[in-house]
């Protein structure tokens, strides 16, 4: 009996031994690397520390930034350049015709031109375009009607100034490379010239000067 009784304590003992050993060792993993799983995390503290929360609740980014249109400055007439002993003034190269294709085709290869014979051209516009009505009148009667309608396409390259010893080359080549149909014109720029440009209003002009005689004192 009293051999019974002591192998039941060296089993207890043993078993004891045990779960003080497994305990211990779950202890350690546990304080080790603790499992989100297993463990709730404070309202104040993150979670996950490797993912940054830079950027959260911004939202400018997503709105399209509203492009801030300029006005236009208005177009200031260049001052004109006087003619010298040696130079030419300022002046107007226009190019006109029916084909707008050729015009402006043209009018490039005079600007090429300019450039390779450095020649400064100060600006390079195109004018209104003009339109002529053609008017065919009845064999029997004196009635007309319109028979078409022709538009005149402009360019215009305003030249800054020409030495006098290269006009006469610029001018052969411009000549010998020109179009049929197409009217070639030099001439000296005025402030008329700078005026033409802009397309004429006659009902805006009609109620500036209404606005102009209202403002005036009634005697």
């Amino acid at each position: 009996m009293s051999l019974l009784v002591l192998k039941l304590q060296v089993c207890l003992a043993r078993h004891s031994l045990v779960t003080r050993q497994v305990s211990a060792l779950l202890q350690r993993v546990t304080s080790s690397s603790p499992s989100p799983l297993c463990r709730l995390a404070p309202a104040d503290e993150r979670q996950y520390r490797s993912m940054p929360t830079h950027g959260i609740g911004r939202w400018r980014h997503l709105v399209a930034k509203e492009v801030v249109r300029k006005k236009k400055d208005k177009i200031q007439m260049k001052p004109i350049r006087g003619p010298t002993d040696t130079e030419y003034g300022s002046l107007n190269v226009t190019v006109s015709g029916f084909d707008m294709t050729v015009v402006e085709h043209y009018s490039q290869y005079i600007h090429v031109l300019c450039n390779r014979l450095g020649i400064r051209v100060l600006e390079s516009y195109a004018l209104p375009t003009k339109t002529t009505e053609v008017m065919l009148l009845q064999d029997q009667g004196t009635k007309m009607h319109v028979d078409a309608l022709l538009k005149t396409h402009a360019r215009v390259l305003m030249i800054g100034s020409m030495n006098a010893t290269l006009c006469p080359t610029f001018m052969d080549v411009v000549l010998q490379n020109q179009p049929e149909g197409v009217e070639l014109l030099v001439k000296e720029h005025t402030e008329q010239d700078f005026l033409e440009r802009f397309k004429a209003r006659p009902e805006l002009e009609g109620l500036k000067s209404q606005v102009r005689h209202d403002r005036l004192p009634q005697s």
